[in-house]
């Protein structure tokens, strides 16, 4: 395999989802306005559809950051941490990304932005006191690949799309018994139905939207990140330290868990298949047995 030979694959697919977001809200608000007679619905499905896409291309990394309580470091505030970064960013041929520092016990790490001259890596404070440099190196090389395959873009702007379908479900439901109660003839039971259908699948469907986006991105990542250090057994090392730490990481959740290197939210339950589905990432035991393979 060749370094970042995803890239193209990822930039297709992250403007496929947002063409079916957009075609996905303006049906459903085609539908809402059929029942209450009204195109303003519809005019309005189209702009918030229109808006959000928007957000999510341009302003989906800075939203990610401001959840995740991130701040922007300079190179004289830790210049190891940049050298770490130059270094890999020279041999891997991609432009220095901005860098962000989590002041949380938890290591971990991220990659955003839309592209690789406005990527952001971010790494935990745990991250940078508990791991040691060649550890290090397999993290950030990692998150570097991210960038490369042009997946950051793909798996940020999914948080944004995520959310968005988990409030409009929300609100679909309201407004379904709002109907009811009401007395909306043309809508009546159907629209209930509708409500109710549409709150309970969509945020399953969108949870197993950033499944699909998930898995095998990581495995691809640790991958390529081992083709940049040349040495597999750093990342599995550190891998094996971020497992096993069991701080919190207050600023992740579910929306933003699958950003992360390895899932921030401790205590997950691993030992039914049904659970195994749902997991953001693959079992850190089966990507280090992998990555010490490459070795």
């Amino acid at each position: 395999m060749t370094l970042y030979s995803q890239a193209d694959s990822n930039i297709r697919k992250t403007w496929f989802y947002l063409t079916g977001f957009l075609v996905f809200v303006i049906l459903v608000g085609w539908l809402f306005s059929y029942i209450f007679d009204s195109y303003l619905v519809l005019l309005a499905a189209v702009f918030y559809s229109f808006f959000m896409s928007f957000l999510s291309y341009w302003y989906s990394d800075k939203i990610v950051l401001a959840i995740s309580r991130a701040r922007l470091v300079k190179k004289e505030d830790n210049p190891e941490l940049y050298r770490v970064v130059e270094n890999l960013c020279i041999t891997a041929g991609l432009p220095l990304p901005k860098i962000y520092v989590i002041d949380e016990a938890q290591p971990n790490a991220f990659a955003t932005g839309r592209d690789p001259q406005h990527a952001v890596v971010a790494v935990t404070k745990g991250l940078l006191e508990k791991l040691e440099k060649v550890e290090l190196e397999g993290v950030i090389a990692h998150e570097l690949s991210h960038i490369g395959n042009r997946d950051a873009l793909l798996q940020t702007v999914i948080v944004v799309l995520v959310g968005t379908v988990a409030s409009l479900s929300s609100i679909f439901f309201r407004i379904s018994f709002r109907s009811r109660s009401g007395g909306n003839k043309k809508g009546g039971g159907i629209l209930v139905l509708i409500g109710i259908l549409f709150a309970l699948l969509a945020p399953l469907a969108a949870n197993l939207l950033k499944l699909a986006v998930s898995r095998k991105r990581e495995f691809l990542a640790d991958a390529s990140g081992a083709l940049l250090t040349r040495y597999p057994e750093g990342l599995a090392r550190a891998l094996e330290k971020i497992s096993q730490d069991q701080s919190p990481l207050p600023g992740a959740g579910p929306a933003t868990a699958h950003l992360y290197i390895a899932s921030p939210i401790k205590g997950e339950n691993r030992n039914s298949w049904i659970s195994r589905i749902f997991l953001t990432h693959p079992p850190v035991e089966e990507r280090i047995k992998v990555l010490r393979a490459m070795g």
